[in-house]
């Protein structure tokens, strides 16, 4: 499977990218020189996690007609800057009133199950390339 991602330059310390029929705005905060206008592209990555992890836990209990009032995700990122191996995220599930006790572990490994988070664990290669386009 192929898929592209067309980044642009709007302006600032902008950096849009399109993917399919949508298009994803981040920008830098004041601190880092930027208008603060839009998420980090950091906090993208960060905010996919968890949101990956997060339709995992809700496809879970929709495929089981369990309720899903009260069901929320937080995760908290402890990030050692001089190595990011040592870092650690922790996804915490709150299940709604009344969920199964049986399906607790069931439900966590489905979050397990996340492409973000797999794709981390078995990282990618990575390779930058210049495409000289039409330069001239």
């Amino acid at each position: 499977m192929s898929e592209s991602i067309e980044v642009s330059f709007p302006g600032g310390q902008r950096v849009d990218a399109r993917i399919r029929e949508f298009s994803i705005r981040t920008d830098q905060s004041r601190e880092h020189g930027g208008d603060q206008s839009a998420p980090q592209p950091y906090d993208l990555f960060l905010s996919s996690i968890a949101t990956c992890a997060g339709i995992f836990a809700l496809k879970f209990c929709q495929s089981r007609n369990l309720s899903t009032e009260g069901l929320s995700l937080r995760m908290d990122w402890e990030s050692n800057p001089k190595d990011l191996a040592d870092s650690r995220i922790i996804l915490s599930l709150t299940l709604p009133h009344g969920f199964p006790e049986r399906y607790e572990s069931s439900i966590l490994r489905a979050m397990d199950l996340c492409a973000v988070k797999r794709t981390m664990e078995t990282p990618p290669r990575f390779e930058s390339r210049i495409d000289s386009g039409d330069r001239g």
